[in-house]
């Protein structure tokens, strides 16, 4: 049966739900309408090809070679994903699920299988992961410390690592800082975040003193731009959101803090901020969200003050 044309209602199949079902599963068009050979049951093993995301999530790998030869039932339908969803990040499980869906269906109306199978193809869950657990001050303040202010660097570094610290910046937001950026009369800086927006936010004495101290006694006269930070080796031009991210984890590896990067900043003063007493919508304001959503996420972090607003159990000793 490999190779022979389909008919006209099978391609239409193939070409609207199968084909991209097939790519997503490693499965070659010709191979999706081999006849099953009860003879034959294994999934051979494909190595990853992407490595592991920098930032320590799931390994981005492709999933398994599948056909229909080793598919005879439901359990085996159920064992593929299974084995599948402990080697892929949840997304992809989500998309190889959804392709075989596809491809069982495909060989179904083709007689290729002996029943409906892809009513057999649990759900993949994707649940969002939890908010990065944020630093305690004393860590906040050893990433600070470990910056060293005799050199310009580390004055450079200093700066960017209390943006990041007190305000929540993205590394994005800090390297593109400008000159021009900022207001010293008023105590403010303006922040060019995302999709175009433009937000003003004070400035914290701390940040300021620290950018005060890079721009007087660090920056390179002869900068290439208006950058507020620049890098260390020709061209003297401005930092990449990337050039931040590492100057953090090279702070965290001299604190002796381990793998951290600019975005759990982020998190750690949205923490600092709501232990403080700051309101959901106050934080939202200084980390720009555009949905009170994205902050309520910070709610279940602070289990202390959730605790105020659980009522007593009835009939429970005061």
């Amino acid at each position: 049966m490999i190779g022979r044309r389909l008919p006209a209602s099978s391609s239409f199949v193939l070409a609207r739900a199968g084909r991209r079902g097939l790519r997503a599963l490693q499965l070659d068009p010709a191979r999706a309408t081999a006849q099953p050979a009860a003879t034959r049951k294994s999934h051979k093993t494909v190595p990853p090809r992407n490595p592991a995301a920098a930032s320590g999530g799931h390994r981005v790998r492709p999933p398994r070679p599948l056909d229909n030869r080793g598919l005879h039932g439901c359990g085996d339908v159920t064992a593929f994903l299974t084995g599948e969803s402990r080697r892929l990040a949840p997304k992809t499980v989500q998309r190889v699920a959804t392709a075989l869906r596809s491809l069982l269906r495909f060989w179904h109306l083709q007689g290729l299988t002996g029943g409906p199978l892809d009513r057999a193809v649990p759900k993949a869950a994707n649940r969002r992961p939890g908010l990065p657990r944020p630093l305690e001050q004393g860590q906040v303040a050893a990433l600070l410390a470990s910056c060293d202010q005799q050199t310009a660097m580390g004055r450079r570094d200093l700066a960017m690592l209390t943006l990041l610290a007190r305000l929540g910046l993205r590394a994005g937001e800090v390297a593109g800082l400008t000159l021009d950026d900022i207001d010293w009369r008023s105590g403010e800086i303006s922040i060019a975040g995302k999709g175009g927006r433009r937000d003003r936010l004070p400035l914290p004495a701390d940040a300021g003193q620290a950018i005060a101290a890079w721009l007087l006694h660090g920056r390179p006269a002869r900068a290439l731009d208006r950058s507020v930070f620049i890098r260390a080796r020709a061209p003297r031009s401005g930092l990449t959101a990337g050039a931040v991210t590492q100057a953090v984890a090279a702070a965290a590896q001299r604190a002796g803090l381990g793998a951290i990067y600019a975005h759990r900043l982020r998190h750690s003063a949205a923490t600092a901020m709501l232990a403080g007493g700051g309101s959901l919508a106050e934080i939202g304001q200084v980390l720009r969200h555009r949905r009170a959503q994205t902050t309520s996420a910070y709610t279940k972090v602070n289990i202390e003050a959730l605790r105020t607003l659980a009522r007593p159990w009835p009939g429970a000793l005061s």
